[in-house]
Order: structure tokens, then C-alpha cells, then sequence
């Protein structure tokens, strides 16, 4: 399946897993974090609080991705990935980034899902150059799909121009 690139809210999307750009705590947070928790309604929150409680005390690591319910959306389950802070990931910061993205499709995969919506991860108040973590998010993502070409995977931009940047930012990559 080819890789969807497109404008809109991610917590209105009706596909079997959305893609939750979240902080480590998994208690909810600004931008894409906190508009799906408010979207999607307590039932998320509960879920983070015992996988904090259960597998991950300490918080999530920066490109694990885990799993729950997605309460109230349209979509069946929330993936929550950490991306890495820009400046604070030192020399690693591509490779955590490209972790956040295939963890999360592994993850969507384990679930069950043919379908996966992703925001920018990283992009936002973390700081990661948009260009750079397009290229890395759209590689990743490719090549996860020689693998399993019958995810439909779409990426989604909160405006026309973060989109506009991540598609020039990819027009040459093949």
C-alpha cells in the first residue's frame, strides 16, 4: 500500500490505530498528546496510568511505543511513542526517532491493525527540525512496508503548511 500524506485531525480519523506523539509520563500533555486525551476521554488516561503502574514506572523510553484503548475516537487503539528531544538526544537522536516510528508500527502489528495514522512526531515543542525528521519518518516507514505492504500507513498535518514541508522535504527521497 502506498504511504498517505494529507491535512487534518488525527482524532477523527476512523482506521484501526492512531499514533500518539506522547511524553514519557503517558499522562496527557500540549499539542498532539493533550488533544487526544481530551478527544479521546478518561478510558486513555487510565490505561497510562497502569501501564505506568505495571510496565513502565519510570515513564516510557524515549522510541518504545505502547499500546491502549482509544476511548472515545474513532479509531480502535492508541499507539503513544516518545520522540526524542532535539539537543537532548546527542548523537542518537535520528536513530531514537526512527525507533518511535517502526516501534509503533511493530506495535500496530502485534494489535492487529492494517491501517495507522501518524502525527509529526518530535516536531512540535520537542524541537526536531521538521525537513530532517520527515526524511527519517518517511524512510523508516518505507522500509517497514517491504515487510508488510498491507498496512496502509497515512501521515497527518495539523495544517497545509507542516504538510507543504514534509513533502518537499521527501520529494527527492525514493
Amino acid at each position: 500500500m502506498p504511504i498517505h500524506i494529507k491535512t487534518g485531525d488525527i482524532t477523527k480519523e476512523r482506521v484501526c490505530a492512531i499514533v500518539n506523539a506522547a511524553n514519557s509520563s503517558l499522562m496527557g500533555g500540549g499539542g498532539v498528546d493533550g488533544a487526544i486525551h481530551r478527544a479521546g476521554g478518561p478510558a486513555i488516561l487510565e490505561e497510562c496510568k497502569e501501564i505506568r503502574r505495571t510496565t513502565y514506572p519510570d515513564g516510557l523510553p524515549t522510541g518504545e511505543a505502547v499500546a491502549t484503548t482509544a476511548g472515545n475516537l474513532p479509531a480502535k487503539f492508541v499507539i503513544h511513542t516518545v520522540g526524542p528531544i532535539w539537543g537532548r538526544c546527542g548523537d542518537r537522536c535520528e536513530e531514537l526517532l526512527a525507533n518511535a516510528y517502526r516501534n509503533s508500527l511493530q506495535e500496530a502489528v502485534k494489535l492487529g491493525c492494517d491501517s495507522v495514522v501518524f502525527p509529526a512526531i518530535s516536531t512540535g515543542v520537542y524541537g526536531f527540525p521538521a525537513e530532517r525528521a520527515a526524511k527519517i519518518a518517511y524512510r523508516t516507514v518505507q522500509e517497514f512496508l517491504k515487510e508488510h505492504p498491507q498496512m496502509d500507513v497515512v501521515f497527518i498535518f495539523h495544517s497545509d503548511r507542516s504538510r507543504q514541508i514534509f513533502e518537499s522535504a521527501i520529494a527527492n527521497l525514493s
